[in-house]
């Protein structure tokens, strides 16, 4: 079971984050993130954000790097708005379970038309 105060903590993240992504970051190459989750290890120590991106795949590897570029910025910002002992080490990866939905979703909708057809 995950520890309740990773789970708090992760939920806080995601917030407060997101609202960095909007407000803050200047980097032309992030527009269009979506945090979709935050996982942090019980010790508190590192934390993965999952995003999603509305683009392209070319869309995807620049926004990666400017999240990467603008890491530290992030931390900085998340330790002043989340009180921690040490605010945990970011790393992003793209969250493919909406991508993956999409998919099962159109072959279950292609499945129901060749039914209707035959």
């Amino acid at each position: 079971m995950a520890n309740n105060r990773a789970v708090r903590v992760g939920e806080q993240m995601k917030k407060e984050l997101s609202d960095i992504l909007i407000r803050d970051i200047k980097d032309p190459r992030v527009r269009f993130v979506t945090v979709t989750g935050v996982d942090v290890t019980g010790d508190l120590q590192q934390a993965t954000a999952f995003i999603t991106v509305l683009g392209d795949e070319e869309e995807r590897k620049a926004t990666l790097a400017g999240l990467e570029k603008a890491k530290g910025f992030i931390r900085t910002e998340l330790g002043k708005r989340i009180r921690l002992r040490k605010t945990p080490e970011l790393s992003f990866s793209f969250d493919e379970s909406i991508q993956y939905g999409n998919r099962i979703e159109s072959l279950l909708r292609d499945l129901n038309k060749n039914d209707s057809n035959e």
